[in-house]
């Protein structure tokens, strides 16, 4: 079972940055990290789980939501197992509990659905506030 740890999360001001990592581990057998795709989600309290961006570990391939588009950048580093998000210019509307997922992938159009994600981490807090 793949376990995923999130880290980065905190209180930042608007405008400033953050950078997010999601480090995976316990792939499934014969799989490696190339195997997957990675995405990050946030939910903010009253509201539903929502896409933010997602990348395929094997050709870099990524996704994002339009609300993230030019400020957000997703990565990843397959050496170290870990996709990372790093965000810019960021807005109270960003504040939410962030949270990484993967799930097995060979190709074609990434999955930006939670439903269609098998393994979660337990989350980060990201808060933007003055």
């Amino acid at each position: 079972q793949v376990q995923l740890v999130e880290s980065g999360g905190g209180l930042v001001q608007p405008g400033g940055s953050l950078r997010l990592s999601c480090a995976a581990s316990r792939f499934a057998s014969r799989l490696t990290v190339e195997h997957y795709a990675v995405a990050w989600f946030r939910q903010a309290p009253g509201k539903e789980r929502e896409g933010v961006s997602c990348i395929s570990m094997s050709d870099g391939g990524t996704y994002y939501t339009d609300s993230v588009k030019g400020r957000f950048t997703i990565s990843r580093d397959n050496a170290k197992n870990t996709v990372y998000l790093q965000m810019n210019s960021l807005k109270p509307d960003d504040t939410a509990v962030y949270y990484c997922a993967a799930v097995s992938f060979v190709g074609g159009m990434l999955p930006t659905a939670p439903n269609r994600y098998s393994y979660w981490g337990q989350g980060t807090q990201v808060t933007v506030s003055s």
